[in-house]
């Protein structure tokens, strides 16, 4: 992974508990904040009861999932197991990303049965597709098609008892036609059916306005990625209230627009151990007062 300094292990782990300092971990903001564990995939699969340990000892509340599949379950254990896991660490888990794409490609229900399956076990409530690939979007009849499929995902996944959401990424705001694949979703797709999870960084990066976004959209988002931009280069990742995002007033925006579960997320570490950058970004987070 570019520039990521070597895991540190027990030295890492201090220097996170030393950031949660108690002013700040009392301080009126946030109470609960997520991580998305794609953050630490690199550490996951060898040592997963290991991490989960030094994820609530960061002070985490909340995660989300990512990489689940029958066969592996969650990095080797199984549902059950994992569930476990989270509980005995005082961790939830309430959205998980899930590959889930076969059901958009080509109708194929088996791997978002079982995403219900595994999620309905580890206790969460939104089944999540973390990607959808371009080219089943780059039309407007394919736009609005796959909007009908999500809305038809989210009755099935409503059935289960859990609700369907979608995380973008960027491509979902290039031009198509004179609309958007976003634009599409947020015209087409039933609320009460279709969860969108808003990657704050990317709206970010497709050069629009989190705030105006929120703003204009009441109710639509009930999770958010909180992760920021690098101030040398936005394409990088750094600890959020490091970088270029105002989060202040996103925070703000996101409370009027009904966002619940906000969900830290770093997809690269520069010159930093990873687990003091999850300390620094959940004791800012915890100051943002909503």
């Amino acid at each position: 992974m570019t520039n990521r300094r070597t895991f540190l292990g027990q030295a890492g782990l201090l220097g996170a508990a030393m950031l949660l300092r108690p002013d700040l971990s009392s301080a009126k903001g946030v109470s609960k904040v997520g991580l998305q564990l794609y953050s630490l995939r690199d550490y996951l699969p060898k040592d997963v009861k290991g991490v989960t340990e030094k994820i609530a000892k960061a002070g985490y509340k909340e995660v989300e999932t990512y990489g689940y599949s029958k066969q592996n379950g969650f990095w080797g254990l199984d549902a059950k197991a994992y569930g476990q896991l989270l509980k005995a660490n005082g961790l939830v888990s309430p959205s998980g990303h899930y590959g889930i794409e076969s059901y958009f490609r080509d109708g194929s229900d088996k791997e978002i049965n079982e995403a219900i399956e595994a999620a309905k076990i580890i206790g969460s409530t939104y089944v999540i597709l973390p990607w959808m690939g371009g080219e089943l979007i780059d039309t407007v009849d394919k736009c609005k098609a796959m909007a009908q499929k999500f809305n038809k995902a989210g009755e099935m996944v409503k059935k289960a008892g859990l609700k369907f959401g979608y995380h973008n990424h960027n491509f979902e705001w290039k031009p198509v036609g004179d609309t958007s694949f976003y634009d599409v979703l947020l015209k087409e797709t039933d609320v009460n059916l279709v969860t969108l999870e808003l990657d704050l960084y990317w709206v970010y990066r497709s050069n629009l306005d989190p705030v105006k976004m929120l703003n204009e959209n009441p109710n639509r988002f009930k999770l958010v990625h909180v992760k920021d931009a690098d101030k040398a280069n936005k394409e990088l990742n750094t600890e959020v209230g490091k970088g270029l995002i105002d989060y202040k007033a996103i925070f703000a925006a996101a409370q009027k627009a009904g966002v619940k579960h906000f969900i830290v997320e770093q997809e690269n570490f520069t010159n930093i151990d990873p687990y003091v950058s999850i300390g620094e970004s959940i004791s800012y987070v915890k100051t943002l007062s909503i």
